[in-house]
């Protein structure tokens, strides 16, 4: 696995790993199974600290694309990945409708129409 970061970015370094993780993984990069390099060792090649590179795997994790096996490391997740993906993106437009005080059927109504756009 190769990641590089801009410095001159204004988007933190954490949000530039879990990114570029992200794009790994979406276009076949890092399959299925590919163990990710350790925190430490990732943080050393990338000359940040530790614990930016744990913060980005754990929302990685959260998010479904990737799994933690404790002492074996940080693994890519299957097939399942993309219904996880799916499911917290659902969580995220939920909590943004009921923020904007959209009721359940409009909220449903918007879904339909922008699954309809392709």
């Amino acid at each position: 696995m190769k990641l590089s970061l801009d410095a001159s970015s204004s988007v933190p370094p954490f949000e530039q790993v879990r990114g570029r993780i992200i794009a790994q993984i979406d276009d076949g990069t890092l399959v299925a199974g590919t163990r990710l390099p350790p925190v430490r060792t990732l943080a050393g090649e990338l000359d940040l600290a530790a614990n930016t590179v744990a913060r980005a795997y754990k929302e990685l994790e959260e998010a479904g694309y990737v799994e933690t096996r404790g002492r074996a490391g940080t693994f890519v997740k299957g097939a399942d990945a993309a219904a996880a993906r799916g499911a917290a993106a659902a969580r995220t437009f939920a909590e943004t409708a009921r923020r904007l005080g959209l009721s359940s059927a409009e909220a449903i109504d918007l879904v339909r129409a922008a699954l309809r756009e392709d």
